[in-house]
């Protein structure tokens, strides 16, 4: 019997997500502690979490410049008919796409990719032209990054608070 992701969103399941987001690597011991669990039931309820897709994984984060990745852009793409599918296959296959996401609206696709310089990048777009039409973005810099959700809450959101104002 499966059991239900919203049975393992109650406090301790919560708490557990918002100390996995801040350190991935506390052993089950602290984290425990840090919840109000004991390591048996916390390494249980992370089993189930797991099980449900609620945790998919514990990543590293590297410093992509110390990869010797200099460059990050974004990379939006138009493509139509039988190009979707082939870009899909094609994007799979390189090392520089960070991430790709599908999209509503006059694009089909945002590609984050990171490269060594920027000629690697020309390279990367003219391989793309093919599958579509690329429009592509250089990042100057980052002010966010990553985000950690806030679990312990509901997210408020800009417009909620600004149509509280009025």
């Amino acid at each position: 019997m499966a059991m239900d992701s919203t049975a393992l969103m109650d406090i301790y399941g919560r708490k557990l997500l918002e100390e996995l987001q801040r350190n991935a690597r506390l052993s089950l011991a602290a984290l425990g502690r840090r919840v109000g669990l004991s390591p048996t039931a916390t390494a249980e309820r992370l089993k189930q979490m797991e099980e449900v897709g609620i945790v998919h994984g514990y990543t590293v984060e590297i410093d992509r410049e110390a990869l010797g990745l200099e460059v990050m852009a974004f990379i939006r793409m138009r493509c139509g008919g039988q190009n979707y599918r082939r870009l899909l296959e094609y994007v799979q296959t390189l090392e520089e796409v960070r991430e790709c996401h599908h999209l509503t609206g006059s694009d089909d696709f945002l590609l984050k990719v990171t490269t060594m310089d920027m000629a690697v990048l020309e390279a990367l777009i003219e391989a793309l032209l093919p599958y579509g039409n690329p429009v592509t973005s250089l990042v100057l810099s980052s002010p966010v990054e990553r985000r950690r959700y806030a679990v312990m809450g509901k997210l408020v959101t800009v417009t909620r608070k600004q149509s509280r104002k009025r």
